[in-house]
């Protein structure tokens, strides 16, 4: 049974279904392996400008599988417990950093639970959509160990804050969909009905601007999160406007297309 499906919405949006239903999309490797592949074959793919995430059924990912059916992890022949163990976390690292380093923004439909891992599948993805029964929970600490995993304790507090990242990571406590959006976990709540059609026209909408502009822009706000300075990353993103301003044709497009009251089309 394929656990990730692929699907192409509308020209220019890939569509990633997390598909393990009854254990609500878990960390099983029979997903995680096969969406760390789907994500580098996207990246690669230049007919995709955009990528929605989400989880079928109730669920969009409920974190590790607590069922004692992990699924199968890749080239484990003769090695010990412990080297499996590093192997298996290095293969979720690699799916949170994927989706980061992926070269098309990335927006999570949140249509259920996202807990522990599946909440930092969500924070890795650029935009966070979320369908109004969804929940978002930091559970290590609900099982007595740390919050802190697959880069949760990095990209929380970036996303809504120290201190409500520290207070929502500490008390193990859920946060609901119209909390999430309050306090910029997500940027939308909608309807469950509506929450793809949502996320596709997110999608669309990106895919109608220039690729290097996307990918400069997607990459130029990560960076920004970690610069040092702000002078540092001024000089940055000087650098990448004056690169698609002096190798493309698209602000001289631009301002043609609103002189003649027409979309552009940027050929970049």
């Amino acid at each position: 049974m394929d656990h990730v499906f692929v699907d192409r919405p509308v020209a220019g949006v890939a569509q990633v279904t997390l598909n393990l239903p009854e254990r609500m999309n878990s960390m099983s490797f029979d997903v995680m392996v096969p969406l760390r592949a789907r994500l580098r074959e996207l990246s690669d793919d230049n007919d995709v400008r955009a990528v929605v995430l989400t989880g079928a059924g109730r669920g969009f990912c409920s974190g590790a599988d607590q069922s004692g059916e992990r699924g199968r992890m890749p080239n484990t022949s003769g090695l010990t417990q412990a080297t499996v163990a590093l192997r298996a976390m290095e293969i979720l690292d690699e799916v949170v950093l994927a989706l980061r380093g992926l070269h098309q923004p990335v927006i999570a439909a949140v249509n259920g639970a996202a807990i522990g891992g599946g909440l930092c599948l969500a924070l890795a993805c650029d935009i966070r959509l979320a369908a109004e029964g969804a929940f978002f929970r930091a559970a290590g600490i609900n099982n007595g160990l740390t919050a802190s995993e697959l880069g949760l304790s990095y990209l929380l507090p970036r996303a809504i804050g120290s201190s409500r990242a520290f207070e929502i990571m500490l008390t193990g406590r859920d946060v609901d969909a119209a909390e999430a959006e309050r306090i910029g976990l997500v940027s939308r709540v909608v309807t469950a009905d509506e929450l793809l059609p949502a996320a596709i026209e997110v999608g669309t909408r990106i895919a109608g601007w220039s690729r290097p502009g996307v990918e400069l822009t997607k990459r130029t706000l990560w960076s920004g999160l970690d610069a040092g300075s702000l002078s540092q990353h001024m000089n940055a993103e000087g650098l990448g406007q004056l690169y698609v301003r002096l190798l493309t044709d698209n602000f001289d497009e631009a301002v043609a297309a609103r002189h003649d009251g027409r979309a552009p089309v940027f050929r970049d």
